[in-house]
């Protein structure tokens, strides 16, 4: 037989090991903000470049100091103030009522069984139409007056507020809402001060996206006739080929996105001060 050697066990004293915690590193606001510009500059010069070497000629696209100096005579003018004045009013009428809309019945259809049953599948087989594809009914409906621009904004804003709301209803804290029924709150309050609350996140998620959305659906509302606004801007540059014109209202398109998504931002931060108050932003 061969003998098998013990083998002692290291009774030696232990060492407890402080696992390494990466704290998440804070980003200065400066250094953020910075690095958001990045992209907007880099396109910005390489758009220059194209412009000063010739690539990109007067007829494509104009330069940005012939674009700069295109807002600047409309501004002074007055054209471009009264248009972003109007296109504004359409926007934020149409995401009023759109929002509003879509948080109603994301509350029916998530907190009654019912309002789903009724309600939910128009909604979906609505929201599968291409907004776009309305603009000829809602001319026939509503003429080509102001009521068609807003309607077509209203709906298009309407449908990612309500599927944010939906799935945020639909998925609350079974026990808070167990502890709402045995303080005996009733329906509506129970929405009031446990729903809604709880799925605020998922809401301004919705508000965002419908937002952003309200400045795609106008430039589609303002292709209806218009007689004002940065719709009736663009139509006349584009009857005139004035390219630096057309990249004016293309570029306050694009600065209306972008100032929507910061002022969402900043409600999110006054909201939700928990959600950055640690983080990587």
């Amino acid at each position: 037989m061969t003998a098998v050697a013990a083998v002692e066990p290291d009774t030696g004293p232990l060492t407890l090991v402080t696992p390494r915690v990466r704290l998440p590193r804070t980003r200065s606001r400066g250094l953020a903000i910075t690095l958001r510009a990045l992209g907007p500059l880099a396109i910005l010069a390489g758009w220059w470049i194209a412009s000063a070497t010739g690539v990109l000629t007067p007829d494509l696209l104009a330069s940005p100091p012939e674009v700069w100096r295109a807002a600047e005579k409309l501004w002074d003018s007055g054209q471009l103030s009264d248009a972003i004045t109007v296109s504004l009013g359409r926007a934020g009428t149409g995401l009023f009522f759109g929002v509003t809309a879509g948080l109603t019945l994301g509350v029916i259809t998530g907190s009654w069984r019912l309002g789903e049953d009724l309600l939910d599948s128009a909604v979906q087989t609505l929201r599968a139409l291409p907004f776009l594809s309305l603009v000829p009914l809602f001319m026939v409906w509503f003429g080509i007056g102001e009521s068609a621009r807003v309607i077509l904004i209203a709906v298009a804003t309407s449908f990612p507020m309500y599927v944010s709301t939906f799935g945020a209803v639909r998925t609350s804290d079974p026990k808070l809402l167990e502890a709402a029924r045995v303080f005996g709150l009733g329906r509506f309050t129970t929405i009031r001060t446990v729903i809604l609350p709880g799925a605020l996140p998922a809401l301004l998620s919705g508000l965002r996206l419908s937002t952003t959305l309200s400045v795609i659906a106008l430039i589609a509302a303002e292709e209806i006739n218009s007689l004002a606004g940065l719709g009736y801007l663009m139509a006349q540059a584009q009857n005139f080929s004035r390219t630096d014109i057309l990249s004016v209202v293309i570029l306050i398109y694009g600065l209306l996105g972008l100032l929507a998504d910061a002022v969402i931002r900043v409600l999110e931060r006054l909201l939700m001060p928990w959600r950055t108050a640690g983080g990587t932003r």
